[in-house]
């Protein structure tokens, strides 16, 4: 295959290394027949890795009998997958929406809460929440920004883990908070619990929506099937994305409470919105990592990494930070002032797959069902890494 990047594609993300062509497990091949370890999974989407047997059967099952039927009519696996996800947050009237991704999750969740009557959104500053004009709006990067603006206006942005300012920007005037647990764009920082109960607490004062985005660590991905359970608060909505249908595209808002009451015939909508074969990957997503227990595995594979990254990396890797197998290691270098797009290089030509997700911090986000040998040798390639960065005179 002749790919010529350049003038077939819109240069929106620079040409690729690589081309893929296969994968099975947390091992992928590109089109020489190279084989790698993929530790970045599709930037943390294929949470089963590659070919799970039970996801093929699930996703051919389904193409051979209905691939699409648009919102006009009911499916059965939208509706199973929907009754799976009210399960999984447990909310007194959750009901959900779906779409085709975080973006469109989270422009649907911005719609939702314009019917609060009210426009002030809130963000944290690294809030990464998709590139639509209006979840960008909401992205608190102004690299990302400033080209496409002017954007929405009416978005204070506070500092993280910042309680004062948080409390001062939520008002009468607020029409929702949206809140990444973990910002996975901003190099995995974590948001503290008190900060997610204060947003909570102040928003229902102000009869506020709290929106989180669990785009990146929803599904299990930190050990738990959401991310915000850990702090013990109750959003009025979370959007989902990524990981949820393992690879194919899909995106849902899920709502409780009173905030299941806004939206009404017409509000919104989407075409692709609840595919037939996408809802019908996810139930097998979901299936599988309640079956073979890996929530847990997700828990106990973070530590290990955590552990092994820093101990292994003789000296090059200073901070491990993250939760479950969303985690990223901050790299030194010497004086280099960007060690991470060097280090993901060299990696890659030792056959690991990662991403520099800031100039210094390198994001892991495997498969939850990474083998033990598949994270050996991993981890090995790993410390060959390293070694080559420890031998090479500052």
């Amino acid at each position: 295959m002749n790919v010529n990047w350049e003038e077939t594609f819109l240069n929106t993300y620079g040409t690729p290394e690589l081309t893929l062509v296969r994968g099975h497990g947390s091992r992928v091949w590109d089109v020489t027949g190279r084989e790698y370890i993929d530790l970045l999974g599709g930037i943390a989407v294929n949470i089963l890795g590659a070919a799970h047997p039970n996801y093929v059967q699930a996703v051919s099952d389904q193409v051979g009998k209905l691939v699409h039927t648009s919102n006009l009519y009911i499916n059965e696996p939208s509706v199973k997958l929907a009754n799976k996800l009210q399960e999984l947050v447990g909310w007194t009237g959750a009901k959900v929406f779906f779409c085709n991704s975080g973006a469109e999750a989270n422009e649907a969740a911005l719609k939702l809460s314009r019917l609060t009557g009210k426009t002030q959104v809130v963000v944290v500053e690294g809030s990464f929440h998709g590139r639509t004009m209006g979840s960008l709006s909401l992205t608190a990067q102004p690299a990302k920004q400033k080209p496409f603006e002017p954007l929405l206006n009416d978005v204070t942005v506070v500092a993280i883990n910042d309680l004062e300012a948080l409390k001062m920007a939520i008002t009468s005037a607020t029409a929702a908070v949206f809140l990444e647990v973990i910002q996975g764009e901003a190099g995995v920082r974590s948001l503290s619990s008190e900060f997610i109960r204060s947003a909570r607490e102040w928003t229902s004062e102000v009869g506020a929506l709290l929106i989180i985005d669990e785009v990146q660590t929803g599904i299990g991905r930190t050990g738990a099937w959401w991310a915000h359970t850990e702090s013990g608060v109750t959003p009025d909505a979370i959007t989902v994305a990524k990981s949820l249908a393992g690879g194919l595209p899909i995106g849902a808002l899920i709502t409780g409470g009173e905030a299941s009451k806004l939206f009404t015939p017409g509000s919104h909508g989407s075409t692709f919105g609840g595919n037939p074969v996408s809802c019908a990957a996810a139930i097998s997503v979901i299936d599988v990592i309640e079956q073979e227990g890996l929530l847990s595995r997700a828990t106990t594979l973070g530590q290990e990494f955590k552990d092994s990254l820093v101990n292994r990396s003789h000296g090059i890797v200073t901070q491990v930070r993250g939760r479950g197998l969303l985690l990223a290691a901050e790299i030194y270098i010497g004086g280099e002032s960007d060690p991470a797009p060097k280090f993901v290089i060299k990696a890659l030509e030792h056959g690991l797959l990662l991403n520099a997700v800031t100039p210094t911090a390198v994001r892991l986000a495997p498969a939850l069902t990474i083998a033990d040998a598949e994270m050996e040798q991993a981890l090995l390639r790993w410390e060959l890494t390293c070694n080559y960065f420890s031998e090479v005179p500052s």
